[in-house]
């Protein structure tokens, strides 16, 4: 039997339309686009649905509430498709790609999000590849994982990030290998895929979002900007460090607020501002500091991944030990210890 695969269509570039005023969605623009397509006629290709939202959303709008739909969608219709695509636009996708493996338990399908940096209706563009190799991955490889593809290179959805805002390469997975790359063949890297789940259903779980936040360091930040950044209702915080995870230990006022927060409660994990590596709360005291006060070392994870874990831990549990326990636990394949 033909392959099947189904498509949620959230908005973003790929399906949009020129205008007067620039790209803008339409309503039904990319289904017609798609049907005029003779590659997916071809029988190598499988049969697909489409699922267009309505609004069509320019990805810096998506919300929790979005990818709450998004993942109902696909269970909504997990039993009756190979595989899932789902089309969005560059700008937050790797919050989603991210979001989605902590909300889709127990998934064994691949779910793969894509999208482009030039519309499909564009003379050249990215979306046609795209959406090709995308359908051909969902259709026949078995990956129990949610990724994004792009540029050739199919990653772990809770290891990407976003990397440049004009080329057709626009992610990359700093920290994990690819889980597969595109050439004249497609090369699924299988050894770094996680194994499909142990007979268990599919159940969606939402995220507990409103009360997590993220906070850059930089020289000379305020002490006042720390502390109402920790300030309640506030659960949870990804503190963007310096390095392996460095901070401004010599500012007592500013140890004084993380010590304070985790005193009451508050998770507050230590991600790096850089593009690859791992925090080390050891290698220096400017890290040991902020260990010493509770502040958790996120490892490798992305601030996207960070930010996500955080949303489904706190939605997940309340005694905030064994959040802080789980925050530091391989979950999704979304760090290295």
């Amino acid at each position: 039997m033909r392959k099947r695969v189904y498509i949620v269509y959230t908005g973003g570039t790929i399906g949009m339309q020129p205008t007067a005023d620039g790209y803008a969605p339409a309503p039904g623009y990319l289904a017609v686009q798609l049907a005029a397509m003779p590659e997916l006629r071809d029988a190598a290709m499988p049969a697909y649905d489409i699922h267009e939202y309505d609004p069509l959303l320019d990805s810096a709008n998506m919300t929790p509430d979005d990818w709450l739909k998004i993942a109902q969608d696909i269970a909504a219709h997990y039993d009756a498709y190979d595989g899932f695509i789902v089309l969005h636009g560059t700008d937050t996708m790797a919050y989603t790609a991210s979001a989605l493996p902590f909300m889709l338990q127990g998934l064994g399908k691949p779910v793969i999000l894509t999208g482009s940096q030039l519309p499909l209706c564009e003379v050249r563009n990215d979306a046609r590849e795209n959406l090709i190799t995308v359908m051909l991955i969902a259709a026949n490889y078995a990956i129990p994982e949610v990724c994004l593809y792009f540029g050739n290179k199919l990653l772990r959805g809770c290891r990407a990030v976003k990397v440049n805002a004009v080329d057709f390469e626009a992610f990359d997975s700093p920290n994990y290998p690819p889980l597969g790359t595109v050439g004249i063949h497609i090369d699924i890297n299988w050894a770094h895929i996680l194994p499909p789940p142990a007979g268990v259903p599919l159940i969606v779980q939402a995220l507990q979002a409103g009360q997590v936040g993220t906070l850059r360091l930089f020289p000379g930040i305020a002490t006042d900007i720390i502390t109402y950044s920790l300030r309640a209702p506030v659960k949870g915080l990804i503190l963007e460090t310096y390095g392996i995870g460095n901070g401004p230990t010599d500012n007592r006022a500013f140890m004084a607020a993380l010590e304070d927060a985790v005193a009451r409660g508050v998770v507050i994990v230590d991600c790096t501002q850089c593009l690859k590596g791992t925090v080390d709360l050891e290698s220096y005291t400017t890290g040991s500091a902020l260990a010493k006060v509770g502040v958790l070392s996120g490892f490798d994870m992305t601030v996207e991944a960070a930010l996500a874990k955080l949303f489904y831990l706190f939605g997940q549990e309340k005694d905030v030990a064994v959040i802080r326990q789980q925050m530091q636990m391989n979950l999704r394949g979304e760090l290295t210890r």
